[in-house]
């Protein structure tokens, strides 16, 4: 158990049985809920009151009530829902040094707060302030090319040498090289080489798919203690999870939203990296990508996106003249969804006000059926809204748990 001492590190001063950081994070360590269930309940019902209704101890609202009874959810959270899984998790968080954020903490990162698919909890070790800085985010593939992981290392050290955080994913390949080229800059770049409006090296920022004390893949133990020693980890996925391969595509997103321009070193046509391509898309981020042999696998995916429009990278130079021309996400998320019609905004303000079954949607807009259908398509497909044990939910760019 933690000692009364040793809660400094909850930022509360509650029993830790009623600690909503412990709670939140328990919460989102149950089987069946996924960051989109653990939004709707935080932001529903708080952390305290989300514990209590999946317990079956108060009432939740409809929807909320709707999405626990799917699949008979609630028969396997209550069972889950403990005394021992909270103690357990404060015991980890604690163990860990792991920091538990809500969307409405000072340091929750400002350019995933604003993001509509932001997290709800989010968990970090290292110093947040690292987001304060520009962020570039470097991807690319695992089995990266001999040239692709020199190309990425030295990328990451003139970047951080230049004040411009790498945000990257601690996976094999281009993300390992990436960071270690950012540790490079710390260990040996020498202080007058470094341009005058970076005196220290910017901080590395990694977003991981893996709770924060279960490094993956194991052999970059030493590069996770680095990287969290000069700069910050984060993670929405609590303390003990392992790297399922469902968490990967959900971490993409993350990369995407805490990076104001995105590189691609190297990549297939498919797979994570265009995960993260796709993402960014959605949110308006720059994508770049460095060219390679059109003989080469690894290099399929980033000629792909040149040919597509995206600006090639051949040195850092490129990157910091594309960060000269956009500083939209320096403190802020842009929303790139496009814009709505008068109609469909209609429809989607009501939304707005409370989730809602089709039927009762239909009744509050008084629209025709036909065309109620017809909007809630296109929004669905544009990102505005989700369907969730039918119940349709606005997904607004701003929209904040309790926290509390």
């Amino acid at each position: 158990m933690v000692r009364d001492d040793d809660r400094w590190w909850l930022g509360v001063n509650a029993s830790l049985d009623h600690d909503p950081r412990v709670v939140a994070a328990a919460i989102s360590s149950l089987p069946g809920i996924g960051p989109h269930r653990l939004r709707l309940l935080i932001n529903h019902l708080g952390a305290l009151d989300a514990w209590r209704a999946v317990r079956g101890e108060v009432s939740a609202p409809g929807h909320v009530a709707a999405v626990l009874r799917e699949n008979d959810l609630h028969r396997v959270l209550r069972r889950t829902a403990t005394v021992q899984l909270l103690d357990r998790v404060a015991e980890a968080l604690h163990a860990g040094n792991i920091r538990v954020l809500f969307a409405d903490d000072a340091q929750y990162p400002a350019s995933m707060r604003g993001d509509f698919a932001a997290p709800a909890v989010l968990f970090a070790i290292g110093d947040l302030a690292a987001f304060e800085q520009r962020r570039v985010g470097v991807i690319g593939t695992r089995a990266a090319s001999a040239s692709g992981r020199h190309f990425a290392r030295r990328l990451g050290r003139e970047l951080a040498a230049n004040g411009v955080a790498v945000v990257s994913g601690l996976a094999r390949g281009i993300d390992a090289a990436v960071h270690r080229g950012v540790l490079d800059a710390f260990s040996d770049e020498p202080q007058a080489r470094r341009p005058p409006a970076a005196a220290a090296p910017a901080r590395p920022i990694a977003v991981v798919a893996s709770g924060l004390d279960v490094v993956y893949p194991r052999e970059h133990a030493s590069l996770w203690k680095h990287v969290a020693e000069r700069g910050v980890i984060v993670s929405e996925s609590p303390p003990g999870c392992a790297p399922d391969a469902f968490r990967f595509p959900l971490r993409n997103r993350m990369l995407a939203m805490a990076s104001e321009l995105l590189v691609v070193v190297e990549s297939r046509a498919t797979g994570g990296s265009m995960i993260t391509v796709d993402e960014a898309a959605k949110r308006g981020i720059t994508v770049m990508a460095v060219p390679g042999s059109p003989h080469s696998d690894t290099s399929a995916g980033t000629n792909l996106l040149i040919s597509q429009g995206a600006a090639s990278v051949c040195d850092v130079v490129d990157v910091l003249v594309a960060l000269g021309l956009d500083h939209r996400r320096v403190s802020a998320s842009s929303d790139a969804r496009p814009r709505l019609s008068r109609e469909d905004r209609v429809v989607l303000d009501s939304l707005a006000r409370r989730p809602m079954t089709f039927e009762q949607l239909v009744a509050d807009v008084d629209m025709p059926l036909a065309d109620v259908a017809m909007r809630l398509g296109r929004l669905e497909a544009q990102g505005w809204v989700v369907l969730n044990a039918g119940w349709w939910e606005a997904l607004l760019p701003r929209e904040l748990p309790f926290g509390r």
